[in-house]
């Protein structure tokens, strides 16, 4: 098996002479599609090109790890991470974490804040005339003028505090490929203004008919409606077909974002997924645990896409809104060399994607989906032209476990029951849609199936772009009534959040109440984090929705963030004075008996 060279001694045993791209990553290097600088090497070697990667390069002392192979060719790449570099180091509470899973055997410490901005000072001190091009989560959700919930500030384009000459958002196969082809035709790297799905910042740029200028950074600044207003645009060009050039003056330069490429075909998809990966981590990390590894080592994603339009997800803002699929045959080669991996056992972990129940779907009539600039296309209510079939799933299910060496497929993604319950024009969808929620718990939990409520009060839900919590109940009856019809002792585990804009503690003890009637102790629970790029995020730093304007409510200093949070665990003996005093606080006794 072939790994991408990480050191001067790999390149040289590959009989190369010099590399055309150096790719920079603050995550270990594993060797798998789940890993996105494992993605686009890959993807480079495939065009013929002389590719390496340095993970986790030191970026104190000397710089040896940013010298050690030299200049390349073409340009160096930065992917700083398959997370947020500062919700990978922090916690919701701005507590550093003590581990990283991402890094071998979970050590902390590997990668700086913002490596973005920090990799590529350092190659361009070292290496000046060598053009940077940055990728990645962080990049890409910080593209443009964005809050920062740990400086707590508003930040411009990530191009105004990065020297890096170029920045790909999204999933970058295709805008990497197009950079690449065009300089290998000649085309100087500062005439490359309009390969799509990329930014770059310029002096002094015409506007194009067409184009959007958003308010200037130095205007949303001083004005934080004026921030909500250019999110709505950012959103609505984010999830339309057929997007327009964003502009944004940052300081006296401008932020120039092109619009992003169509979706992947399957063709495309496929590409990409067969690529030859190893699936594993680079040798060097032998006998060291990466637990980011470990959770998906036997696992497949079978789509990209989700077109939930959560207001606290940064999925479609990333991947897209239109769910692009691989294809049987693709998706059932790779399953197939998992089981020739030496230490698997015979249980596929996930089957899945952003979200595990959409794949394949797609408009009806997709004329009109081209048209259309929703964030979602089922909430509040599922669209009726979405073609929201569960039998090309349930067909893929069916083909997997049959291979030899499989015992059991598991299904760790997240199910979108609005899916399932939805009741649809069409019989067909919704006898697949009963078939799947069979096949689901009947073969495809490992005894605990987790779902995402998030919340059980509609005024939140509303704002979080939830289905109601009804929806819920009517699954967790269902769950029920399979297990029990078939004699299994199966759980259910929902996820929720506190301190979502618009939660106030009112709804949190609400909540907990509504889960104590369920019998529900709640585990999977966490603390809203405002992330860049997202609904959820616009609405904690502005006080505004973005979407209608209406002032917005959000938890904001650690003690209103605790004060939600001890709701969860209400059965908690420490925290029952406490909410009792919040309670009666509020003049809620009501809900004292209720809880207690």
């Amino acid at each position: 098996m072939d790994w991408l060279p990480v050191t001067k001694k790999e390149v040289e045993m590959r009989g190369w002479d010099g590399l055309d791209v150096i790719l920079f990553s603050g995550d270990a290097y594993v060797d798998h599609p789940s890993f996105g600088a494992a993605v686009i090497g890959r993807t480079l070697e495939a065009e013929g090109l002389h590719v390496a990667i340095v993970p986790q390069p030191d970026w104190r002392g000397d710089y040896r790890d940013f010298r050690k192979l030299g200049a390349p060719r073409l340009f160096f790449g930065v992917a700083p991470g398959a997370m947020d570099s500062m919700i990978n180091h922090y916690t919701a509470n701005k507590r550093l974490r003590s581990d990283d899973a991402y890094s071998p055997d979970r050590q902390a410490g590997l990668r700086p804040d913002y490596p973005s901005i920090v990799y590529t000072k350092i190659l361009k001190e070292i290496y000046p005339d060598v053009p940077v091009v940055l990728g990645g989560i962080e990049a890409s959700m910080r593209r443009l003028a964005h809050y920062d919930y740990w400086q707590d500030r508003l930040r411009p384009g990530i191009l105004a505090d990065s020297p890096a000459d170029l920045l790909i958002y999204g999933m970058g196969e295709k805008p990497v490929l197009e950079l690449v082809r065009n300089l290998r035709k000649g085309i100087p790297f500062r005439q490359l203004k309009d390969i799509p799905q990329t930014v770059y910042l310029a002096e002094d740029e015409p506007v194009r008919e067409g184009d959007i200028e958003l308010f200037s950074f130095a205007e949303c600044q001083a004005d934080k409606r004026k921030q909500a207003r250019n999110f709505k645009i950012i959103e609505d060009e984010s999830n339309k077909y057929q997007a327009s050039r964003i502009r944004q003056q940052t300081g006296k330069k401008v932020m120039i974002v092109n619009p992003p490429y169509p979706p992947s075909t399957e063709t495309e998809l496929d590409a990409s997924y067969d690529l030859p990966y190893t699936r594993l981590p680079h040798p060097k990390y032998r006998n060291k645990l990466i637990p980011a590894f470990e959770m998906i080592r036997f696992s497949v994603n079978i789509h990209r896409g989700c077109f939930g339009g959560c207001a606290f997800c940064t999925i479609s803002a990333h991947q897209g809104k239109f769910i692009a699929s691989r294809s049987p045959e693709s998706i059932l080669k790779e399953v197939k060399s998992i089981v020739q991996m030496p230490d698997f056992k015979g249980y596929i972990s996930d089957l899945g994607g952003p979200s595990a129940n959409m794949y394949r779907m797609r408009g009806n009539d997709e004329t009109l989906c081209r048209k259309c600039r929703k964030p979602s296309c089922i909430f509040p209510s599922c669209c009726p032209n979405l073609h929201a079939d569960h039998a090309p799933l349930l067909a893929l299910y069916q083909a997997a476990a049959q291979i030899p060496g499989i015992k059991k497929i598991f299904i760790g993604s997240g199910i979108r029951y609005d899916l399932l319950l939805h009741r649809y024009s069409d019989e067909a969808f919704n006898r697949s849609a009963r078939r799947y929620m069979e096949e689901l718990v009947l073969n495809h939990v490992s005894g605990r199936l987790k779902v995402a409520p998030e919340h059980t009060e509609d005024c939140v839900l509303q704002i979080m772009r939830k289905p109601s919590f009804g929806l819920f109940r009517e699954f967790h009856r269902a769950f029920e009534r399979i297990n029990k019809a078939h004699g299994l002792n199966q759980q259910l585990i929902p996820y929720f959040i506190s301190s979502h804009p618009g939660c106030l503690d009112v709804n949190m003890a609400q909540l907990a109440i509504k889960t104590k009637d369920m019998h529900f102790r709640l585990e999977q629970v966490q603390d809203f984090t405002p992330s860049p790029m997202t609904l959820a995020t616009e609405m904690y730093y502005t006080g505004f929705n973005p979407c209608t304007m209406e002032k917005t409510y959000c938890a904001r200093s650690m003690d209103e963030k605790l004060n939600q949070r001890r709701f969860f665990f209400w059965y908690q003996p420490e925290n029952r004075r406490e909410i009792i005093r919040t309670l009666r606080k509020m003049k809620r006794e009501d809900l004292i008996k209720l809880l207690f």
